[in-house]
């Protein structure tokens, strides 16, 4: 595999879940500081990076309203969470000397700037990391929605997203220990085998838009620069 990236331009999916480590709650300094040296390293290869995070280690709007909460109420303290997550990634990611913008969906002007897409892409070009927080600014909506619909809008070459499983199982490997994983899927397979890899509706807008795909384990260290650089690492979807 070459040491030049393969890619120009990517998306990084991270879960809120992601951040919190072996904690129960909230954002352990050690995984946020990990994954801000893996994004800065990409970063330097000469990758532009635009990153959405989600918020379910604060505040998940559809568990909320599980638990009776107006959903729309709960989704809009979800999208407050992701505000947080992203915020402290940028410090972890200027802590290191890296450069990074925290863009909103909605509207905190005290704390981060409105997504404008032109003005995230000239971020992006001007080798800015971008944070796009509180997901697409609707509710209903996933974080994962987000992440696709963000990756089209920036004209990422790959969408990735990161997990603590290496890629795509027939079955849940946990609780099946003969599932076994896929290395590429097409996106109606995604669809129609019902595989959890992302919400139906990012799933669509990745196919529509001819997005590519890739999800891999992100605890492990390493992971990401491999994939920019060409490495075969988790499971591929694309059309």
């Amino acid at each position: 595999m070459s040491d030049q990236p393969q890619y120009r331009r990517i998306l990084l999916k991270l879960s809120g879940e992601a951040l919190m480590g072996a904690a129960d709650y909230g954002i352990d300094p050690k995984v946020i500081g990990r994954l801000a040296d893996e994004i800065i390293e990409v970063r330097k290869a000469g990758v532009e990076v635009g990153v959405v995070i989600g918020g379910g280690n604060i505040f998940r709007g559809e568990g909320l309203a599980a638990s009776g909460m107006d959903r729309v109420t709960g989704d809009h303290m979800g999208m407050l969470a992701t505000v947080m997550n992203a915020l402290a990634m940028a410090d972890a990611i200027e802590k290191r000397g890296g450069y990074a913008r925290v863009m909103s969906a909605i509207q905190i002007h005290d704390v981060a700037e409105d997504f404008i897409r032109r003005r995230a892409i000239r971020h992006i070009e001007k080798g800015r990391i971008a944070l796009f927080a509180a997901g697409t600014g609707n509710p209903f909506f996933t974080t994962d929605s987000a992440a696709a619909l963000r990756a089209v809008e920036i004209g990422a070459d790959l969408l990735l997203k990161a997990t603590k499983v290496d890629g795509v199982y027939t079955a849940d490997p946990a609780r099946h220990p003969d599932a076994t994983r896929y290395d590429q899927l097409t996106y109606d397979e995604v669809i129609q085998r019902n595989l959890k890899v992302m919400d139906t509706a990012a799933i669509a807008l990745c196919r529509d838009h001819n997005t590519p795909l890739r999800i891999y384990d992100m605890t492990v260290p390493g992971n990401l620069l491999r994939i920019m650089r060409g490495e075969p690492v988790g499971t591929l979807v694309r059309n």
